[in-house]
């Protein structure tokens, strides 16, 4: 038999260096019909507004067809643009247009800041740990990692000393439960958070893809407000993929001019602007208040789910494990006795249809691997108590 074509490549160096993403890889076995998997980030389908967005696909196309399906300025559509500043100053922002960048989802918002503000070998601090897809996104540019100290309280402000912050090029960070810990910083932490980063002049990325799906517990101020009380350089991305639906692919960048400037520059030589129909139709979604008459229902499908996984820990899970109680969000964070190395657990746990995300790759520094994320977003109650069950009890096997 021939062999099979192989074209001839030289990859760049970069590309050599890119990984597939842990996550990603897991979920190819979730996709398995009898498989329970904790393992996706995925939002629950059930709080997709199907109805809402067909109405206004076609009310856009029906009414203003041409230009929806035109080019677009490479900012984003400008109603929409306006529409997420003034959403933000409702919270106490002081944004204008100029503050504002449509782009494709949050994750290509973490690739343009990463394109404009790492260079080979620059320090950037992450969480202890911190989101794998950010990660991956950065580390395309090669970024010398430095990690900051957390606890179950999130991120330890007082671990930022003028030594770690000295040549950082920003601090990424997740205030409202955290993925993958599923963590909140409180108002005492984010405000000295700023206040380090306006004394030791390192900008802060503040990703909130989940903070409208708090079901419990009391809101928090952004760290791009309480960052401009105090002089410090917040950079604030927002999603429309957890309110709305991922498959829309709308996120955004609010920071200075300044910088908004440069990542129009840097989305250009990507894909010129995020897609104008898309954009149109989830403005006429928003515009009317129609999230606030959403939201509810979303945050009561992740509320209840996370009640019956944490109830299900408490029933299934051996003493000496331990685990987060996020107060939003989709996740939660398991450790369990250091000898056991949750790699291997997983291999056990899919030969009996269960599935999870160990917790190494969400490290950039030493990982450990006594840890674990569960994900209860797209689980019905019924399967998530089978699959902690069967999680309980090869878990008790081992400690």
């Amino acid at each position: 038999m021939d062999k099979p074509y192989e074209p001839e490549c030289v990859f760049s160096e970069r590309a050599n260096q890119l990984t597939s993403s842990a996550i990603r890889e897991i979920l190819k076995v979730t996709e398995r019909p009898e498989v329970i998997s904790f393992a996706g980030g995925l939002p629950a389908p059930a709080g997709f507004p199907v109805e809402k967005m067909r109405e206004t696909f076609d009310k856009v196309l029906a009414e203003n067809g041409k230009v929806a399906l035109q080019y677009g300025p490479t900012e984003g559509y400008k109603p929409l643009r306006e529409w997420v500043a003034q959403d933000l100053n409702k919270a106490g922002a002081n944004l204008t247009l100029d503050n504002i960048l449509i782009v494709s989802g949050s994750q290509q918002a973490l690739d343009l800041l990463g394109k404009i503000l790492i260079d080979k070998g620059s320090k950037v601090l992450v969480e202890d740990p911190t989101y794998l897809g950010a990660l991956q996104s950065f580390s395309q540019y090669q970024p010398a990692y430095a990690t900051v100290a957390t606890d179950e309280g999130g991120l330890i402000p007082e671990a930022i000393t003028p030594e770690l912050a000295a040549g950082a090029r920003f601090l990424y960070a997740l205030p409202n439960f955290q993925n993958p810990t599923g963590r909140t910083l409180d108002r005492a932490r984010r405000e000295a958070l700023v206040q380090k980063a306006a004394s030791l002049k390192f900008p802060i990325i503040e990703d909130d893809p989940y903070g409208e799906l708090r079901y419990a517990g009391e809101p928090q101020p952004s760290l791009l407000t309480l960052g401009a009380e105090v002089g410090a350089n917040v950079i604030r991305l927002g999603t429309f993929s957890k309110v709305l639906a991922p498959g829309l692919r709308l996120g955004f960048i609010a920071a200075h001019a300044k910088i908004i400037h440069k990542l129009v520059q840097a989305k250009q030589a990507t894909d010129l602007h995020t897609p104008t129909l898309t954009q149109m139709a989830v403005y006429e979604a928003v515009k009317d208040g129609f999230l606030a008459e959403h939201l509810p229902h979303v945050r009561e499908i992740y509320r209840k789910q996370g009640r019956c996984m944490l109830e299900s820990l408490e029933r299934e899970f051996p003493a000496g494990v331990t685990w987060t109680k996020p107060e939003g969000g989709m996740f939660l964070w398991v450790t369990v006795p250091a000898h056991i190395d949750t790699q291997k657990l997983l291999t056990e746990a899919v030969e009996q249809n269960v599935a999870f995300v160990p917790g190494g790759p969400f490290f950039a520094g030493k990982p450990q691997h006594n840890t674990m994320r569960l994900s209860f977003a797209t689980v019905p109650e019924e399967k998530i108590r089978t699959g902690i069950a069967i999680l309980g009890k090869l878990l008790k096997q081992k400690v």
